[in-house]
């Protein structure tokens, strides 16, 4: 949950994610949509679908057991360099280099490394290797991870207090806050789309899943077009015919490499047979706790506002 996300909007999501699957066999046998749901809101949801797909390959493959080696772990669904180096030093104390953002910023102040990032993460491992013990690694790393956090920071780093600012590189050229040097970043494309809120008297929505691949894969939505950047928006394009009509304002949502734009279409249904191919009908009730992600939230709630936030019919959170 930690990937790419703060502490402060993880914290009640692994609470609440704990006290529903405290185990891994429990984690295992849930259904997918009950985990998809209680990741809605967080982002990145590949992390969601690896989550479980690594918890059925430990409880069907390993007994229960994660593998005790970072070689071994790195064979689960969705754990990579970072993380499987992480469990190994911290839990099985594994002699093995561990870098995050806070222990690039670190070495690479540390050693004062002219190479931009992301070209030098394969300098710092080398360096982050070379100082890692051969026994208590795994609280070296958390050491060293606190040391960023705390310490050398991004900006005003404290540089009187660090331990190791005597050899500290950076700190003697006076220039710690230009390091780690990151390559200049290419300018956020714009994608457009268009969004189709349909409802029932009864305040119901219409849903869909999202395919499992691609973006937002296995999360819910309501019907729309694709996102590209030469879209023009059309109510030609709702999933069926309606009085559609299009919300004022355009939805905007920032994701990691584009910037989307979507406009909404409302329309009020008294049909009942309009579910599409997979598709159906949230009630009012249950819609906060579809696995709606935020850019869907967006567009549910310029429709009808307050939507996803209901507890109850008629009743506003």
């Amino acid at each position: 949950m930690l990937q790419q996300t703060t502490v402060a909007a993880v914290k009640a999501y692994f609470e609440a994610f704990l006290a529903r699957w405290p185990t891994v066999a429990d984690l295992a046998a849930a259904p997918r949509d009950d985990v998809m749901k209680a990741w809605a809101g967080l982002g990145y949801y590949a992390r969601a679908r690896n989550l479980k797909a690594c918890a059925e390959v430990v409880a069907r493959d390993h007994a229960g057991r994660f593998p005790e080696t970072s070689q071994g772990l790195r064979a689960l669904p969705g754990i990579g360099e970072y993380t499987a180096a992480a469990i190994a030093a911290i839990a099985y104390d594994e002699p093995i280099a561990v870098v995050d953002a806070n222990i690039e910023r670190v070495v690479a102040r540390l050693h004062a490394i002219e190479t931009p990032l992301p070209a030098a993460k394969k300098i710092i491992r080398e360096r982050q290797s070379e100082l890692t013990p051969r026994k208590r690694a795994g609280d070296f790393a958390q050491a060293m991870m606190d040391l960023g956090s705390a310490i050398c920071t991004p900006r005003k780093p404290a540089c009187s207090l660090c331990p190791i600012s005597e050899p500290c590189a950076a700190r003697k050229l006076g220039t710690q806050e230009s390091f780690p040097r990151r390559a200049p970043k290419a300018e956020r494309p714009t994608r457009r789309g268009a969004a189709f809120v349909a409802e029932k008297p009864d305040g119901s929505i219409l849903l869909r899943k999202r395919a499992d691949d691609g973006l937002l894969g296995g999360m819910s939505e309501v019907p729309g077009t694709i996102w590209s950047a030469d879209y023009s928006a059309s109510d030609s394009d709702a999933p069926f015919p309606g009085d559609w009509r299009r919300v004022a304002a355009t939805v905007v949502h920032v994701f990691t490499h584009f910037r989307l734009e979507l406009t909404v279409y409302h329309c009020l249904t008294r049909a009942n047979h309009l579910e599409i191919a997979g598709g159906w009908w949230a009630a009012p009730a249950a819609l906060p706790g579809e696995a709606l992600p935020s850019v869907m939230k967006k567009a549910i709630e310029a429709a009808v506002p307050g939507a996803t936030r209901r507890t109850r019919k008629g009743k506003a959170a």
